[in-house]
């Protein structure tokens, strides 16, 4: 199992506190085309599992942007706060937003498939496309 720690993130306007009882140091990007909209590229992220609180809760906008899962921001200044999954709860956080008590490890990307070919990153990773996600997901 990998190593987690407590953590919390602030949004920009101090709104909302996002804090992560068992947040991982492994840090991952997604590549799918809904990530990059969402923000202007890939979403670099941790898994914060489903011990996340908010202070601040109702600020925190929430929209659905699939069957499976729901992204959520501060309705003040716009801060990406989570993406979670709606069956398991789990909250996947933008690293950005967190603050680390360690150095996380860069070490995995997903939706590869779906990068563009503007931009690589020279850091080793376990990659995986899109149906190896899924795939994953659905044997959890």
């Amino acid at each position: 199992m990998s190593k987690t720690v407590e953590a919390r993130g602030p949004c920009l306007c101090g709104a909302v506190t996002l804090e992560a009882k068992s947040m991982s140091l492994h840090l991952g990007t997604c590549h799918c085309s809904i990530c990059r909209k969402w923000g202007g590229g890939p979403m670099f992220a941790v898994d914060c599992g489903t011990d996340v609180s908010f202070s601040g809760a109702e600020h925190v906008a929430r929209f659905s942007s699939s069957d499976w899962a729901e992204r959520g921001f501060c309705s003040h200044c716009g801060t990406h706060l989570f993406y979670r999954l709606k069956e398991s709860g789990q909250y996947i956080v933008p690293a950005g937003l967190m603050e680390f008590p360690e150095a996380p490890v860069f070490d995995h990307q997903i939706f590869i498939d779906e990068k563009p070919a503007y931009y690589d990153f020279a850091n080793q990773t376990k990659t995986m496309t899109g149906a190896e996600v899924f795939a994953q997901f659905s044997q959890e």
